[in-house]
């Protein structure tokens, strides 16, 4: 047993009856196991397993080894063979969390073998989003988290949870982009693979994208969409799912999952109002809602809206020039960190995911880089009596300003002269 190699669940057995039943629900669950035909083998692997399967037949020389207790073992044996007393006391001395019989058990067996494949330490958020009202921008927030991931160095699953929206991908201008639609996982059966679900679906920008095909869309039932967001949260770092305004069961099954909810409300007041109409329906289904506030036309302020909605403001989002012309041309959205849709997003994923991990000296990563806004130009020459004039200038670089010009002096640092020329 290499080290190096990547960590696969362990099967302990050197019954071979036993070993083809464990090898065919590996299989089916599309992981690749390490065997140990021998107790001493399992040793090496015994801490770095995902998943361990002791055979009931090797489960007592394994128990005499006394190995240190963990999570995730499972005693697993044909038919009858572990029921009884010294089965079980040798289960507890290995520290099993379950005994199973086989093939009763079959189906629980696979799910925890699917389970283990590319385990992580623990389960990636969900980001829901929801708009206020239509064209509030919550599918294009949705696009700029999965870029905002993609620029963080995460993997991101990306959830068109709306049957009657325009789809994310024709957002993203990939709608020929291929890979499987929700026709096509809907059809599928039982617990799903990240790593295969992963290499079917589009990939976009990045992101894996569940999606739906062109035309006229089918409704996804809860059932398959709890099956695609409890794969997702296995595999990747984050999960963002584009819900519609109207309630539907799919969109309850992934406002039940998600780990944060944010409402794209645009601060205006028939907006406002519209958004209030769908704040009981999430507030009963989702344990934290919060506002993304997108500035208006109005001089309604996020605060208005949060006293209105009675819900935090977790992020303000400043009006784009030139979005629309980009969406018409095709031109991915939120893909530059200049863009207020980025910013913004880089922003909330900041205060969504938790803390980067240390580095082998023990200091943290450094996080990835914010957008930072330019620093204000300093006024000089001619834009600085412009800026004077405007009242744009602080009260002591007004009065320099105005000495400066009255006693005849120029100033090569600001560009001021008597005969009020600009110079270099």
């Amino acid at each position: 047993m290499d080290p190096s190699a990547p960590a696969r669940p362990l099967l302990v057995t050197e019954d071979p009856r036993l070993l083809d039943d464990l090898l065919r629900l590996a299989a089916a669950a599309g992981v690749e196991a390490t065997v140990a035909h021998h107790a001493a083998q399992a040793v090496p692997e015994w801490d770095r397993a995902p998943l361990v399967v002791v055979g009931a037949d090797l489960l007592p020389a394994l128990a005499r080894l006394a190995p240190e207790p963990r999570r995730h073992v499972l005693v697993a044996g044909l038919g009858d063979s572990v029921h009884g007393a010294e089965a079980w006391e040798a289960a507890l001395r290995v520290g099993a969390g379950a005994v199973l019989s086989l093939p009763a058990d079959e189906s629980r067996l696979a799910g925890l073998l699917t389970d283990s494949a590319h385990a992580r330490a623990g389960r990636a958020p969900v980001v829901a989003v929801v708009g206020g009202r239509g064209g509030a921008g919550a599918s294009l927030l949705a696009i700029a988290l999965a870029l905002s991931a993609r620029r963080a160095g995460l993997q991101s699953a990306l959830v068109d949870a709306d049957p009657l929206g325009g789809g994310l991908d024709a957002l993203l201008g990939r709608e020929e982009a291929p890979g499987d639609r929700w026709g096509d996982l809907v059809a599928r059966q039982g617990r799903l693979n990240w790593s295969a679900l992963r290499s079917r679906l589009p990939d976009v920008c990045g992101a894996a994208l569940v999606t739906w095909g062109q035309g006229p869309a089918a409704p996804v039932p809860p059932t398959a969409m709890r099956a695609v967001l409890d794969c997702a949260v296995r595999g990747a770092d984050l999960v963002v799912a584009d819900l519609p305004r109207a309630p539907d069961p799919a969109a309850d099954e992934a406002l039940r999952r998600a780990s944060v909810v944010l409402l794209v409300t645009p601060a205006e007041v028939p907006a406002v109002f519209a958004a209030a109409r769908a704040v009981p329906r999430l507030r009963r289904t989702a344990g934290d809602v919060r506002l993304v506030v997108r500035k208006g036309s109005s001089a309604v302020t996020a605060p208005d809206v949060a006293r209105t909605l009675g819900l935090p403001v977790a992020g303000r989002l400043r009006l784009e020039r030139g979005l629309t012309r980009r969406l018409r041309n095709g031109t991915v959205p939120a893909d530059t960190r200049s863009s207020p849709l980025a910013e913004c997003a880089d922003r909330l994923l900041a205060g969504l995911l938790p803390p980067r991990p240390v580095d082998q000296a023990g200091s943290p990563r450094p996080p990835a880089p914010a957008h930072r806004s330019r620093p204000p130009p300093q006024p000089v020459g001619l834009a600085a009596r412009w800026a004077v004039r405007r009242g744009r200038v602080p009260a002591e670089r007004r009065r320099s300003t105005h000495s400066a010009r009255r006693s005849g002096r120029s100033d090569r640092r600001t560009g001021d002269c008597p005969n009020g020329r600009a110079f270099a």
